[in-house]
């Protein structure tokens, strides 16, 4: 492209052998390491997950305790399924976390997040569905500060007249 353009005849031919941005699209290629696992980092609240997922039964270990013993509320056990059925791969991954941090809620929030950025990173063609469903988007809310001056973070002291 180092010549001159002159007139707006050449302008368009030069553009019509350029292809649009819009139709090009990255090509991505899964990540995975010598055992045939992915592996990503989960986060909600002060909760971090480690989870590495690897083909499968389904199995769901998190801090080497079996799913349903770790997260007992059915409430959690449902978070941590969702990112498999969204991406319509149901018992087909075993996955393997270590979670430290926050409590029950903020760990199964952020175990859901590492199973979806893993899901992504084993197949990348699951990227499409998860992202639709907003998984791998990290939840941002943590617990607002206590400032000087409040009993909490925004509640102020009990007022007393006398």
């Amino acid at each position: 492209m180092s010549e001159e353009i002159k007139s707006l005849e050449e302008l368009e031919a030069v553009a019509e052998g350029v292809a649009p941005v819009a139709e090009v699209e990255v090509a991505r290629d899964p990540v995975r390491d010598d055992l045939g696992r992915s592996y990503a980092t989960g986060k909600r609240k002060d909760a971090v997950a480690r989870v590495w997922i690897k083909p499968g039964s389904g199995k769901v270990s998190v801090n080497g305790r079996a799913m349903n013993v770790y997260f007992a509320r059915p409430v959690l056990q449902m978070i941590l399924r969702q990112p498999f059925s969204v991406a319509g791969v149901e018992d087909q991954f075993d996955v393997q976390a270590t979670v430290k941090g926050g409590g029950l809620s903020g760990q199964a929030g952020a175990v859901k997040h590492g199973i979806s950025k893993a899901l992504q990173l084993y197949d990348p063609s699951l990227r499409s569905a998860l992202k639709a469903a907003g998984f791998l988007t990290r939840d941002s809310r943590v617990v607002e500060r206590k400032k000087f001056g409040k009993r909490k973070a925004r509640r102020s002291f009990q007022f007393s007249k006398r």
